[in-house]
């Protein structure tokens, strides 16, 4: 969002989709959760972008394949496009990172170079390990899927892969703080 956005904005518009659509399961069923998923998704591009007139390029690609995909799922009642989605979602974030490592440049740094200042090497060690973070977690993402009751699937989307994410951008700390450069690491004093 934009930085005259309040604060509470974009957890809302990121995590109020993915609360309809558990919400929605818990209650009801997973065709049911697609649909509050598809609904919460347009409320909360329509509400950022009321609030703070911007709308994030991956909040718009995001919600394009929550529409594809929920689509699908809707219109030919088979789950299994919206269980694939995370992985595709997945999936285009490795090649979008993947794809800049190959053009020479550094999707992440773009994205949040404002808040951190890493060297040259440091933004590609880390562009790198996260195009392997999302593969892993995309080939996790079919595997619960496939093997797994429709209930853990639910709660493995919803909780499961936050949380991995979370834990592994938390073990990526001591690497950041390793390729910090001197000027960022001065103003942080």
């Amino acid at each position: 969002m934009s930085r005259d956005a309040p604060r509470w904005l974009t957890p809302l518009t990121d995590y109020g989709p993915l609360a309809a659509f558990f919400i929605s399961y818990l209650m009801s069923d997973l065709l049911t959760a697609t649909a509050a998923l598809m609904v919460a998704t347009v409320v909360a591009l329509a509400l950022g972008y009321a609030i703070a007139r911007y709308i994030p390029k991956m909040a718009l690609i995001t919600a394009g394949l929550v529409g594809v995909f929920g689509g699908l799922t809707l219109i030919l009642q088979d789950d299994t496009f919206i269980k694939m989605k995370p992985t595709i979602v997945q999936l285009l974030f490795a090649a979008l990172l993947g794809g800049g490592l190959l053009l020479r440049r550094s999707p992440l740094k773009f994205v949040m170079g404002k808040a951190m200042e890493l060297d040259d090497i440091g933004w590609r060690v880390l562009t790198i390990r996260y195009a392997l973070f999302f593969v892993a977690m995309a080939a996790l993402n079919e595997l619960v899927w496939r093997t797994q009751s429709e209930l853990f699937w639910v709660n493995f989307k919803v909780f499961g892969l936050l949380g991995i994410t979370i834990v592994f951008t938390m073990i990526q700390i001591p690497f950041l703080n390793r390729h910090m450069q001197e000027d960022a690491q001065d103003q942080s004093s």
